[in-house]
C-alpha cells in the first residue's frame, strides 16, 4: 500500500508584544510573523524569512498592566490606545495573510518558546475572529524542538546553551516582527540540524 499522502506544513514564525502575562486582563500589543519555511515528506525547505512578513500594533483591551511587561517591548501604550489598529481588525488581516501565505499547506505557528505567544495569539484570534487558521493545536515550540533533538530536559534548555551555528546572527530586539525573522532562521537551522552526534536521539 502506498502511504497516505500528507499535506506539507508550512511554518510561520511568530511573535507577539503584551503588557501582561495572560490575555483579557491584559493587552497584546503587537504581532509580527514571518514565514519561516515548508515540509512536506521529502524534509525542510527554509524560505526567506523577510519575503513574506505581517505587522500590526495593536489598541490595548483593558486599562490593566504590568508595567515590567510593558518596558519590554518598548511600546507607547498611551500613544496605542488612539493610534493603535482595532483587534478585530488586525486579527482577521493576519488571518487572511496566514490563509493567503500557505495556499496548498497547512499553516502551523512556531515561537520560542511558543507557549506565551500561542496563549495570546489563540485567543485573540478566537475572541475577536470566531477562528483560528492554525486549528486549536497547529503549534510547534522550537525549544522543545532542540530539547528533543538534543536529548536535553527542556528546562535545562536556553538559547545561551545552544551551538552558536544554530542561532541566527540577527539581534533579538523585543520589536515582534524582528524577533519573528530571527527566530524564523532559528526554526531553519533546528530543521536541518541531525543532533548533536549527527543524527536525532534514539528513543527508549
Amino acid at each position: 500500500m502506498s502511504a497516505r499522502r500528507v499535506r506539507p506544513s508550512r511554518y510561520i514564525s511568530v511573535d507577539i508584544e503584551a503588557d501582561g502575562p495572560i490575555p483579557g486582563p491584559y493587552s497584546m500589543l503587537s504581532l509580527g510573523a514571518a514565514v519561516a519555511g515548508t515540509q512536506d515528506a521529502d524534509g525542510f525547505i527554509a524560505a526567506d524569512p523577510e519575503e513574506l512578513t505581517f505587522y500590526r500594533e495593536l489598541r490595548p483591551i483593558s486599562e490593566e498592566f504590568v508595567p515590567e511587561a510593558l518596558a519590554v517591548s518598548g511600546l507607547d501604550r498611551e500613544l496605542l490606545k488612539t493610534e493603535g489598529a482595532e483587534p478585530a481588525v488586525a486579527l482577521a488581516e493576519f488571518g487572511d495573510w496566514v490563509r493567503e501565505v500557505c495556499a496548498g499547506a497547512q499553516p502551523v505557528m512556531c515561537g520560542y518558546p511558543a507557549p506565551y505567544d500561542w496563549t495570546f495569539l489563540y485567543w485573540y484570534l478566537i475572541r475577536f475572529t470566531g477562528a483560528s487558521p492554525f486549528g486549536h493545536s497547529g503549534c510547534l515550540d522550537m525549544k522543545t524542538l532542540y530539547a528533543t533533538k538534543a536529548g536535553l530536559p527542556l528546562r535545562a534548555v536556553a538559547k545561551g546553551t545552544m551551538p552558536r551555528h544554530l542561532l541566527s546572527r540577527r539581534r533579538h530586539t523585543h520589536h515582534a516582527l524582528d524577533d519573528a525573522v530571527e527566530q524564523a532562521e532559528l526554526l531553519a537551522n533546528l530543521m536541518n540540524w541531525p543532533g548533536p552526534s549527527g543524527s536525532a536521539p534514539a528513543a527508549g
